[in-house]
């Protein structure tokens, strides 16, 4: 997955235009391959505590104002995720508004909101966000806190999200470590490089992949001095926006892009083996002739078609994706369940295949690196009935271009293989951020290294969901009934 940072210069107090303008930037970063797009503090309105305060109810939004409609369409028609940040309403007219970071996912639904924990007291302490603001108009006597860390997942990662001043205190960080985020994502309005700088050191003390998106501007309440950017768990910065001096033609708008696919959960990560598996008891049903609407491969190789089987909560959630595909597309299912020795036998050929090409790793590295394409017997979502490897053709059974064939491996495909892959085909993105919103609608999660495994009831879906046990364990099969 690529993810972004936007930087422009928001119109102040216009929700509209710039919910417009940030609409367009996810488009153009979906263009250059993002998956995730993170804007600046307040930027629906500009970061200036003087608008907000003179009219809280028209500089404050909920997840569902028809203002954001602008960008919750732009996530659906590109398949790319937004963090918004904005004055957010918390609840009755007279209640304090917080600063939050509304998350939207692919689909344009609210994946999770998070409001600011820590607010700036007052003016002249550099962080950007007090100069020339009275006491009386500080974040602390305008924005109510926020009491709950910010977390979310997206493409096999955990993400952590953070605003601003909450940088400033190293327990913020330390938590998202503790979770289990690898990556940090900061929506801020700092005024000075100095601060900027700071993340460096936050990354390199805490092991976060870090992110800011940096306001720019001068509104009542200070000035944005741009620099969004990135840096290495190392502390090194491998990308920046320009410095904002002063106003200059348009907006000034810029995107800071990253890739971050090395930052996947894998299926060998000890996260997965740990989810606890409470056996539903579904049954492996065919799929041939319990769904024969539903298009199945013609494997040869597998003469008894234990390919063509799923549990039946699979199987349900796959006709509602296809009846959510768009006229003149439909599902081909190229394998569902896998028997526990083929699946033994597929892991340690991949890692043989692996250790010829790089002798020099240890096994646990080989170990790891084969789990990106094929999953570790003992925890195998295949052999528990629970996934589907799967393609789009045309309804006349003809393969539409998907970027990749169905398992080409990572290096086979130079890492085209992975969902969020970047320099696809305009026709191969479509056809995948359609494949992706049918399935996700349906209730199924993506082994991001895979854009064909989707799965549902095992461990993967699991801790992708947050769910606290696995419905579905491995399953042994004794073949089609006589």
């Amino acid at each position: 997955m690529i993810i972004a940072a936007a930087q422009f210069t928001p119109v102040p107090g216009d929700i509209e235009a710039n919910a417009a303008r940030m609409a367009a930037l996810l488009t153009e970063a979906a263009e250059r391959g993002a998956g995730l797009v993170v804007f600046s503090e307040l930027a629906l309105t500009h970061y200036d505590r003087h608008l907000i305060a003179a009219d809280p109810a028209g500089m404050t939004v909920t997840e569902d104002d028809a203002r954001l409609a602008p960008i919750r369409e732009a996530c659906r028609a590109t398949g790319v995720a937004a963090v918004v940040n904005a004055a957010g309403r918390t609840g009755g007219d007279g209640d304090r508004p917080a600063i939050s970071s509304f998350v939207l996912g692919p689909d344009g639904t609210l994946l999770t909101r998070y409001d600011k924990i820590h607010l700036f007291e007052g003016e002249g302490e550099g962080e950007g966000e007090g100069e020339g603001a009275s006491e009386g108009e500080s974040e602390s006597a305008l924005f109510a806190p926020g009491t709950a860390d910010g977390r979310f997942t997206l493409g096999g990662i955990r993400f952590a999200l953070a605003t601003c001043f909450d940088n400033s205190f190293p327990e913020v960080p330390a938590r998202a470590a503790a979770d289990g985020c690898r990556v940090y994502l900061a929506s801020s309005f700092h005024d000075s490089a100095q601060r900027v700088a700071q993340y460096g050191q936050l990354a390199r003390e805490h092991g976060l992949h870090v992110l800011l998106a940096n306001g720019t501007g001068t509104g009542h309440s200070g000035r944005g001095c741009g620099l969004s950017g990135v840096w290495l768990p190392s502390g090194e910065r491998v990308a920046a926006a320009a410095e904002w001096t002063g106003p200059v033609p348009g907006d000034g708008a810029e995107l800071v892009l990253s890739d971050i696919r090395d930052l996947i959960t894998l299926m060998a990560d000890p996260a997965v083996a740990a989810i606890p598996v409470q056996e539903c008891g579904e049954p492996l049903v065919d799929v041939r002739t319990a769904a024969p609407e539903l298009l199945v491969a013609d494997l040869r190789d597998d003469e008894r078609g234990a390919y063509a089987q799923l549990r039946e909560g699979v199987l349900k959630r796959l006709l509602v994706a296809q009846r959510a595909l768009p006229d003149g597309l439909r599902l081909k299912i190229v394998e569902g369940y896998r028997p526990l020795e083929l699946q033994r036998r597929y892991f340690e050929g991949y890692v043989d295949e692996l250790r010829a090409l790089h002798p020099d790793r240890d096994a646990g590295h080989l170990h790891q690196a084969a789990s990106r394409y094929v999953s570790p017997p003992g925890i195998a979502p295949h052999s528990a009935g629970g996934a589907v490897d799967l393609t789009l053709v045309t309804t006349a059974g003809e393969d539409v271009d998907m970027g990749t064939p169905v398992n080409a491996s990572p290096e086979e495909s130079n890492g085209a293989c992975y969902t969020g892959a970047p320099d696809l085909s305009p026709a191969a993105r479509t056809h995948r951020r359609v494949l992706n919103a049918a399935l996700h609608s349906a209730g199924l999660v993506n082994y991001p290294t895979e854009w064909w495994h989707w799965s549902y009831g095992d461990r993967y879906w699991a801790l992708t969901t947050g769910a606290d046990h696995a419905l579905y364990g491995p399953k042994e099969w004794d073949g089609p009934e006589e």
